[in-house]
């Protein structure tokens, strides 16, 4: 049996020192990136993996980070969320440690499943998602000194307790109305998601301020809220669509909200792209083969990952990172001969 990679091998092949490696591994931020760099790339090439017994005695940690898997609707599916879990998960085993799931009920109640994990030892910290206003988990962890970091906002316009981050959800619409108004659109709808909703509304005020910054319309009739963000098959895109002066653009808070307009325009003769333009949110997989092509915003899913594994790891940096999201642009937005006027 080959013998295993050890730390001292990793450094000799590096040029570094053995506690430069360490740092590598449990505190990247004190290298410099060059070097954080050169010692990931040997740590790959030679398949390091830290000793987990040993780091486990010398620090009397599980080497697990809890994650709740959120609950879901019947027959809804969240692949951003899905491939956000498996680059959390990539890059958590990257430190030598391993994501424990778990389920929980929301809001208060759930918290007795965080503190029996905490009473077993069962998990040395949490990784938190699916955030609603005013999630509680946020103050209860850092009022009981636990190490903890958030992939999303808990709304309350106070600051938020322990480190997070999160996507700037205004700034991804804000793009998609200025590719629209660059292609001649004045005239440009939202289809959101139901109000109240804290991540449909900061999409919402992505789009009425650069409608209002570039000179399209800001008209509370060029809102439709999809009933069930999962499941719209273009009932919001209809209700704009069938209005007395319909819009000639159409942006989305999400990617399952833009392919139900595809329903809708096709049932009205009308062409994405062509006719009228639509944008999506979340680049999902379905974006890249609809036909056609759906422009959507990405969200730096890896950089997300990556991100919050390091506020988790450093519990002094209590603070919030917004990220920017991508617009991709494929043919669904884009009007070969020059784009519609509204």
């Amino acid at each position: 049996m080959a013998r295993a990679t050890t730390l001292e091998q990793v450094a000799e092949r590096a040029g570094v020192s053995r506690q430069t490696v360490s740092n590598a591994i449990n505190a990247p931020e004190k290298l410099h990136p060059d070097t954080l760099r050169r010692v990931k790339r040997v740590i790959d090439e030679l398949g390091y993996r830290p000793d987990s017994k040993a780091r486990a005695l010398r620090t009397r940690s599980s080497g697990l980070i809890g994650y709740c898997v959120a609950e879901r609707q019947d027959g809804s599916i969240n692949v951003f969320m899905d491939r956000y879990l498996r680059a959390l998960t990539a890059e958590v085993e990257r430190t030598g440690r391993h994501l424990l799931l778990f389920t929980a009920p929301d809001g208060e109640e759930g918290l007795a499943v965080y503190e029996d994990l905490l009473a077993r030892s069962a998990v040395d910290g949490f990784v938190l998602s699916n955030t609603a206003v005013g999630d509680p988990r946020h103050a209860w962890l850092r009022d009981r000194g636990v190490p903890f970091a958030s992939f999303g906002r808990i709304w309350t316009g106070e600051p938020q307790p322990g480190p997070w981050v999160d996507v700037d959800g205004a700034s991804g619409t804000a793009q998609a109305v200025e590719h629209l108004v660059a292609q001649g659109h004045t005239r440009i709808g939202f289809l959101g998601l139901q109000k109240g909703n804290p991540v449909g509304d900061d999409r919402e005020r992505g789009w009425r301020r650069a409608c209002a910054e570039h000179g399209a319309h800001v008209d509370d009739r060029l809102i439709a809220r999809a009933t069930d963000e999962h499941r719209d098959r273009g009932e919001a895109a209809a209700a704009l669509l069938d209005s007395d002066d319909p819009p000639t653009a159409l942006v989305a808070a999400n990617d399952a909200i833009a392919l139900g307009a595809y329903a809708a325009l096709e049932e009205r003769g009308l062409r994405p792209g062509v006719d009228v333009a639509l944008t999506g949110f979340d680049d999902s997989p379905t974006a890249a083969v609809v036909r056609p092509g759906l422009t959507s915003l990405r969200q730096p899913i890896e950089e997300i990952a990556a991100r919050v594994v390091r506020l988790l790891d450093n519990p002094e940096d209590d603070r919030g990172e917004l990220l920017r999201p991508e617009l991709v642009v494929r043919a669904s937005s884009v009007n070969d001969d020059g784009g519609r006027n509204g």
